[in-house]
């Protein structure tokens, strides 16, 4: 799991309440983190990979949303890995880690890997956090009808750059000056609990913020397109406000159990005896909300493609599929305008007000099919509500 505790546990001299999570039946936990992440790992590629009988998503040109949340899903499987890989070398090679401790300062190899793995871990799950707030960022813009697939370089910037930034800085200021004198105080530990919770927390509140006022875009969108409100549009409002509780809803269940652990560690570790009697249910809270953090992180991957798409299902089609040729269609379109040209009349203004009013019409639809993605429904109840459709 993604816990800031990983990068503690690299300092000799760990704290107390670290060494009580870290050093809890640590076989099972790594058995726990192995099986969470890899059973996540499996149903979330198994959820992306296309599957016969299915046409393939379609997103609108002007939208980076499916982009966004690939990157989210992708940032989840390098996670994933990342935890597998860790729990198995501590596993099958329980006398390399046992090398971390002050005396032994001759052999680099023990901490560099603790160090290595667990900055991975919290990097990638740091930028899955930005993702996401790019992912609220981008649907607000989209129904504003001002993002396209250009802005997804302004999130490729933020999104890396500081993840990257947030995460080097608190590895920095809780190994200085060096690895084996981290931990002599809170002032090391502090700025490097901050920098990894800080995206966390933003996603916790600016996220249903700006799903809220998207909802509330939509609707106007959904009202202003035919100037009536029908029951299409209703359910299709509340399919796309029920997307995004599902997101959050996931995002809470993965992740409220590291900002309970984390506080009761910190209590745990104001206190001048952490194994005090008095203290022996919060002990037992923090060591089983360490549990369920090793079950939950991992499997935030898979539960966030059934957010995002749903079950796609189990048949899965891995056969080459030839694209659609698509310059002959352009071809053969632009000999049959250009072989007999209109004059110019009085029609022209009425056609170019059609022009602008379907164009217009098109740019909802998009901005609409948008944020229901993956929802067959929505997208048929979309075009059976469009103009365009209806006048066919």
């Amino acid at each position: 799991m993604a816990s800031p505790r990983l990068e503690t546990y690299c300092c000799p001299n760990r704290d107390a309440a670290t060494q009580l999570v870290m050093n809890f039946q640590p076989e099972v936990f790594c058995g726990v983190c192995i099986g969470s992440a890899s059973i996540s790992l499996i149903l979330t590629i198994l959820q992306l990979l296309p599957k016969k009988g299915q046409s393939p998503r379609k997103m609108p040109k002007a939208s980076s949303s499916s982009t966004i949340l690939l990157l989210i899903s992708i940032c989840d499987i390098l996670g994933g890995l990342g935890m597998i890989f860790r729990s198995s070398v501590w596993l099958g090679f329980p006398g390399f880690i046992a090398n971390i401790s002050v005396a032994n300062r001759t052999d680099v190899w023990p901490s560099t890997f603790c160090v290595g793995s667990a900055m991975w871990i919290q990097l990638l799950y740091s930028a899955g956090f930005w993702w996401l707030f790019c992912y609220a960022v981008d649907s607000y813009l989209v129904v504003r009808r001002s993002a396209g697939l250009s802005t997804i370089v302004l999130y490729h910037m933020m999104t890396w750059g500081l993840a990257v930034m947030l995460c080097v800085e608190g590895i920095a200021l809780l190994y200085y000056p060096s690895l084996s004198s981290c931990e002599n105080g809170l002032e090391h530990a502090i700025p490097h609990y901050v920098t990894t919770y800080v995206p966390l927390l933003l996603v916790l509140v600016a996220n249903p913020i700006l799903f809220r006022r998207t909802v509330s875009a939509v609707a106007s969108l959904l009202k202003g397109r035919q100037g009536i409100y029908t029951e299409n549009e209703r359910r299709l409002g509340t399919e796309i406000q029920m997307r995004f509780f599902k997101i959050m809803l996931v995002f809470v269940i993965c992740w409220s159990s590291n900002i309970i652990n984390e506080t009761l560690l910190f209590y745990l570790e104001m206190q001048p005896d952490i194994n005090e009697m008095p203290l022996k249910n919060i002990r037992s809270a923090a060591l089983i909300t360490w549990i369920i953090m090793g079950v939950l992180n991992p499997m935030q991957g898979f539960l966030f493609t059934l957010a995002f798409y749903g079950w796609t299902g189990w048949r899965v089609d891995l056969k080459w599929r030839k694209r659609e040729i698509a310059w002959e269609s352009m071809s053969s379109s632009t000999v049959g305008e250009n072989a007999y040209p209109s004059p110019v009349n009085y029609q022209s203004n009425i056609h170019d007000s059609k022009k602008i009013s379907t164009t217009d019409s098109q740019q909802t639809d998009e901005a609409i099919s948008m944020l229901s993605e993956g929802n067959t429904s929505s997208d048929e109840r979309l075009t059976r509500s469009s103009p365009i459709y209806q006048g066919w």
